[in-house]
């Protein structure tokens, strides 16, 4: 069976001073898978995009903010992580400078600057927590990584660096 994931971007907005990272509170819509979580911006790439035209369209529609420096940070595969079992592919970016002033809410939620040294202890999915750190850290090589879910939980994690 052919490998066919669904494409998207994960973006996390640093603050200017990088001490801040810019989240969203999914808690808008009941029927949110992520309900009640915190997550980076992003979303399913479109026909047509590459993935980094993509990541400024997602944050200009989920923030209001327009990209203006953005790095890429790792790719993820997260086999069965839909709400019905899809595999995910994610493009994960660091977006270090933007213009415009984002918004305090869209329909997913409450957009909030959380200081990254508060990041992990936010409610978010059990598997954000093994990748985020390598979001920040100070390695400039991206990160390649593998999440297996299974009925909604993170099965196993593995990555590498070149």
């Amino acid at each position: 069976m052919p490998y066919t994931p669904i494409v998207a971007t994960l973006g996390y907005v640093l603050s200017p001073d990088r001490s801040e990272v810019l989240m969203i509170h999914r808690n808008a819509r009941l029927d949110d898978q992520h309900l009640g979580k915190y997550n980076g911006l992003g979303g399913k790439m479109e026909p047509g995009e590459d993935i980094a035209t993509c990541m400024q369209r997602e944050i200009l529609e989920e923030a209001g903010i327009s990209c203006e420096s953005m790095q890429l940070r790792g790719t993820l595969n997260w086999p069965g992580f839909g709400k019905h079992g899809e595999d995910w592919l994610g493009f994960i970016f660091a977006i270090d400078r933007y213009s415009g002033t984002p918004f305090m809410s869209n329909p997913e939620g409450t957009l909030e600057w959380v200081a990254l040294e508060r990041l992990l202890t936010l409610p978010m999915w059990e598997g954000d927590r093994h990748f985020l750190p390598l979001v920040f850290d100070a390695d400039p090589r991206p990160f390649h990584g593998v999440m297996p879910y299974k009925d909604g939980r993170m099965q196993s994690w593995s990555y590498s660096r070149l």
